[in-house]
């Protein structure tokens, strides 16, 4: 879903206009107005969506920076609605004739509470007014049990960002799924699967499946938020008297790093905007080079006694 798009207002709306162009539609397609009408249900139901996220300034934010798919991956129904009281909107809504009572019980007639449209998002819970439940709402059908599981994600995959195709075996069944892992993904984050979780027992939605990312050693990087460290060891007379190493990042392109004479031991030289992504449209990280002096474990005859001469010499 694009929700400027769904809202009928530009990328560049203020919240003022945002929030306007919400209450018309909101006006519009509210189910009092619209009884037994499943288009208007699910109209409603994406223009607040919608608005929960571009009226909130972070959620906002999030996704003009990454876009809907990659927001969608991290950002679940109940992220979305969550801190977002849709009665306390609505409300401001409110005037004289015909205007809908978002307050109470949305008008009788059988008609169909806001509510009803937003799963367990954010504290709104499904219910129909009236029918066989007494008084007050029924209660919604169960949701089927969220599912976690872990999956590995190379550095070339956190790079240039990737689909990966995996099987999952859950309660004796094999479950194929396609997941897009977005570019600069960290360590620890959940990439969900909507509706890919345990199927409900009672006939509601099926769950959702979160995929937990950890990162796979790479065999001459090392990791430090968006920054790529390697190591390179260097004799004792090129730490004195300086020299050149060579360094390929991860897409293959080699550098020429020249170690500066008098280098100590662990010092890091900077290979600039090199390094990983920070997200889907971020700035790129450096590649830094740890500078290591390699001891030989063993001298000949001729270095143990060029080593003594230096000793003499205070090196």
């Amino acid at each position: 879903m694009e929700y400027y798009e769904t809202l009928g207002v530009p990328k560049t709306a203020t919240a003022a206009e945002i929030k306007k162009a919400y209450r018309q539609l909101a006006l519009k397609y509210h189910p009092d107005k619209n009884p037994n009408n499943k288009a208007a249900e699910a109209k409603f139901k994406e223009i607040s969506e919608a608005y929960a996220v571009l009226s909130d300034a972070e959620k906002k934010k999030q996704y003009d920076t990454y876009g809907s798919t990659d927001f969608h991956q991290k950002y679940s129904q109940e992220d979305i609605f969550r801190n977002f009281d849709l009665n306390d909107i609505l409300r401001q809504f409110g005037g004289g004739g015909g205007t809908v009572n978002f307050r109470s019980g949305m008008g009788g007639g059988g008609a169909q509470s806001f509510q009803s449209f937003f799963g367990q998002g954010g504290g709104v819970h499904s219910s129909r007014m009236g029918g066989g439940c007494g008084s007050g709402p029924c209660p919604p059908p169960a949701k089927g049990q969220d599912l976690t599981y872990q999956i590995a994600v190379t550095l070339d995959e956190v790079m240039h960002g990737a689909e990966k195709n995996i099987s999952l075996r859950t309660h004796g069944h094999l479950q194929n799924v396609t997941v897009k892992i977005p570019k600069g993904i960290e360590a620890g984050k959940k990439l969900r699967l909507k509706g890919k979780g345990e199927p409900s027992p009672q006939g509601g939605a099926a769950g959702d499946l979160y995929l937990k990312v950890e990162i796979s050693k790479h065999p001459r990087f090392v990791r430090e938020g968006d920054h790529l460290i390697c190591e390179k060891l260097i004799p004792y007379s090129d730490a004195c008297l300086g020299t050149k190493v060579e360094v390929e990042s991860l897409e293959g392109k080699k550098f020429k790093v020249v170690v500066p004479a008098g280098i100590q031991s662990d010092a890091r030289l900077r290979i600039k905007n090199h390094g990983l992504p920070s997200g889907p449209l971020g700035h790129r990280g450096d590649i830094f080079v740890k500078v290591g002096v390699l001891i030989p474990e063993r001298l000949t005859a001729e270095q143990k006694e060029c080593v003594l001469k230096l000793q003499e010499l205070g090196l």
